[in-house]
């Protein structure tokens, strides 16, 4: 007869954290967010670790190269998804890691010949005030000239005339090698009153323009995930079916971690795959998933899994458990999954790290899914929402939203994810919907980061492992879930104040 887990299958609505003494050297400012994204020797550091818990999930409505530079940014990371060419993917990954913080790749490009009408079409359409002037009108043609907004007047000048008539030539223009670091770029900057700076190569082609505007933009963003080139960090998804073919395209455009995705990883598809990646490629980490018990952690960790997400039918917009009747409540996944992870840490000495993903739905969830075990964790629904994510913004009567459709739709076509016996869905595992939007990452992520440190905070922990090894969690009835929220009338509009 089929057995029966005695355990209830519990969610993270389901438990809160008990507050611990907080000590007087732990304050937002003194927590550190690092955690570990690869396996490694326990008393050694991890070969790539992540500034901040956080990952975009591998989906065609989320993982955007904008997002992952974003993200990438912040000190996550995304992985760009694998449900499209092989030439896409690898086209994607390089996007991102040809991204040089305060060097921008002209967006707002010209021939000399184009007419001054023509210049201002694309400066409306770009927004930007500054155009280079290039032999072929791209954005990496002979640079011949910049022009700006100050440079000409629709009322004075005809627009008519040429670009040529009103740029600054390249003779006249202070520009820098191909190998000028950003130190020295915003010090040219400042040193020679500039407000924009071409970067060209040794044939006179553009490369890149650094920006006055741009001089704060490192220092914006302190805890970038980067190699050891400077280069922003990103992940990739790969399947079971091609990844012969995908990983050897995705490590020559540079990838620095992959994973399998899969809707139920706990298969030997799966550590078939993970066997071969790690024989010819053993370089790349590569994680696997996605699991839900301890059992399912430890094959996929004796495959050579180098992480593991943890997660069946919790996501926002998948419908696995309602179609098909597998899942597990996601608090009781990742707690039966970290404890397995412990118990392979303390027989191999390897530590391999572990990622929660789907089930968060409030901010909390994420500092709840940490204090369970969960070394970071995987969003899809959360980054959907911003600028950088792929779905449309849309305005509704009640504001904008975007599109945000699961892999398991008809709209993503993704059926080799899921398995079911042919070549297409034959029913669908996701929605395709929408979710509010809520503006940019950069913005968005900063409020969510605020939220976890305060809680780190009153729990007594600055470290995710010093959050771990004290966090105290206790179950919530229904009643005192009621008594969490509000329980007045809100105001409809801000109180002013005389």
């Amino acid at each position: 007869m089929a057995q029966v887990i005695a355990e209830v299958s519990r969610t993270f609505n389901e438990f809160l954290l008990l507050p611990n003494r907080t000590r007087t050297d732990c304050s937002p400012a003194t927590v550190n967010l690092r955690t570990p994204l690869v396996r490694h020797v326990v008393g050694e550091p991890s070969a790539i670790e992540l500034g901040s818990p956080f990952t975009s999930a591998i989906m065609q409505a989320v993982s955007t190269p904008e997002l992952a530079i974003a993200l990438a940014r912040n000190g996550g990371l995304s992985f760009l998804h694998h449900n499209q060419s092989i030439q896409d993917q690898a086209a994607a990954v390089r996007q991102v890691k040809n991204f040089k913080a305060g060097f921008v790749t002209s967006d707002t490009n010209v021939r000399p010949d184009d007419s001054l009408r023509h210049l201002v079409a694309v400066m409306q359409r770009t927004d930007h005030s500054t155009a280079a002037v290039t032999h072929d009108g791209s954005a990496t043609g002979r640079l011949l000239g910049l022009v700006t907004s100050r440079d000409f007047h629709p009322q004075r000048h005809d627009l008519d005339g040429p670009v040529s008539g009103r740029m600054t030539a390249i003779a006249d223009l202070p520009h820098a090698a191909a190998d000028t670091t950003l130190s020295e770029a915003n010090a040219r900057l400042w040193d020679q009153r500039l407000d924009c700076l071409p970067v060209l190569d040794t044939e006179g082609h553009l490369q890149y323009l650094v920006f006055r505007s741009d001089y704060t933009d490192n220092k914006r963003f302190p805890n970038q995930a980067v190699d050891t080139a400077k280069r922003l960090r990103v992940g990739a998804g790969i399947n079971t079916h091609d990844y012969r073919e995908r990983v050897p395209a995705l490590l020559e455009a540079g990838a620095d971690a992959l994973c399998f995705d899969s809707s139920d990883g706990y298969s030997d598809w799966q550590a078939q795959a993970l066997t071969w990646v790690k024989k010819h490629y053993p370089e790349i980490p590569t994680g696997g998933g996605n699991v839900v018990d301890g059992e399912a952690f430890t094959f996929l960790a004796e495959a050579g899994a180098d992480f593991v997400k943890i997660g069946v039918g919790g996501g926002s917009i998948c419908i696995t458990r309602d179609q098909k009747g597998i899942g597990r409540g996601q608090a009781s996944a990742v707690l039966d999954v970290a404890a397995a992870r412990d118990a392979f840490r303390d027989r191999t000495g390897e530590y391999v790290p572990i990622c929660s993903d789907g089930g968060l739905v409030h901010d909390y969830h994420v500092a709840l899914a940490l204090a369970m075990g969960a070394d970071f964790v995987m969003m899809g629904r959360y980054f959907a929402r911003f600028d950088q994510a792929a779905g449309a913004k849309l305005p509704t009567r009640d504001g904008f939203v975007k599109e945000y459709w699961g892999e398991g739709s008809n709209r993503a076509r993704n059926w080799q994810r899921y398995g079911q016996g042919g070549q297409g869905l034959i029913f669908e595992e996701g929605v395709d919907g929408y979710v509010p939007y809520a503006g940019d990452l950069n913005e968005g992520l900063a409020l969510t980061i605020a939220k976890l440190k305060t809680t780190m905070v009153s729990c007594g922990s600055t470290t995710l492992a010093e959050f771990q090894s004290t966090a105290r969690l206790t179950l919530v009835s229904d009643q005192s879930f009621q008594e969490s929220h509000a329980n007045v009338a809100l105001r409809d509009t801000p109180m002013t104040i005389a």
